[in-house]
């Protein structure tokens, strides 16, 4: 089970200047219903803002309640400016509540009015279920280099002593990934302190995007993080 995020996973002419604090408050407005989506938005190199108008209107299905939240980051070490875009949504699902948390960190690009370039930085979503607010620490890196082995370990910040967890990870194909869809997981029996395996990334620069599932006596816990793949060192770095 695995909820994309927010917006499209890529907005978004490169030498352009960064969105004015006014486009960002339009942006965030038009996200939550109190304004046009599609005229803050150019068509261009992976921007197509009818999907992202779908992608915000299935997420607003499936999280009556989903509020978006747009706030202005740091810059990068190559001078764009970056925005930090929250989402939070709760439903009600017969006996069940879930609780979704997701964020996106975008480095973006403008003409004045609408936003023309996007770079995904960093995201990931969290969905939970049940009474207890389980509490969970992502070591998932947010970049890592072409064909490098890294960890990705979902721990439970407070292990169940004694509990038997299951649990089960997959790569989502880029189609599940943009359409928001939840993917079939085979769920295994764990340890009581979270999920951890180790993955290779793909030789070729790009991004990969993990879906994890925990069912614990408490409830169940659903994380989507997207990892980006660089060929460049340089990258690694803010």
């Amino acid at each position: 089970m695995a909820f994309g995020l927010i917006t499209a996973a890529s907005w978004l002419p490169l030498r352009a200047a960064p969105p004015t604090p006014q486009l960002l408050q339009s942006l965030e407005a038009a996200f939550n219903g109190e304004g046009e989506l599609q005229s803050l938005l150019q068509s261009g190199p992976g921007l197509d803002p009818g999907l992202v108008e779908r992608q915000r209107r299935v997420l607003r299905t499936q999280f009556p309640d989903a509020r978006w939240q747009f706030t202005p980051g740091p810059a990068q070490g190559d001078g764009r400016s970056t925005v930090t875009v929250q989402v939070r949504g709760s439903r009600q699902d017969g006996p069940l509540r879930f609780l979704l948390q997701a964020e996106q960190q975008l480095a973006l690009d403008s003409d004045g009015r609408r936003i023309t370039s996007q770079t995904v930085l960093r995201e990931q979503s969290i969905l939970r279920s049940g009474e207890a607010d389980l509490a969970v620490t992502l070591q998932i890196p947010d970049v890592v280099l072409t064909g490098q082995r890294y960890d990705v370990d979902v721990l439970l910040d407070e292990p169940l002593e004694g509990a038997i967890l299951a649990g089960g990870i997959v790569e989502l194909t880029p189609e599940q990934a943009t359409s928001l869809e939840s993917p079939s997981l085979q769920l295994g029996a764990l340890g009581g302190g979270g999920l951890f395996r180790t993955v290779q990334a793909p030789l070729a620069p790009g991004s990969q995007t993990w879906a994890v599932l925990l069912v614990h006596p408490q409830g169940l816990l659903s994380v989507s993080k997207r990892v980006r793949v660089v060929a460049d060192k340089a990258q690694l770095r803010p």
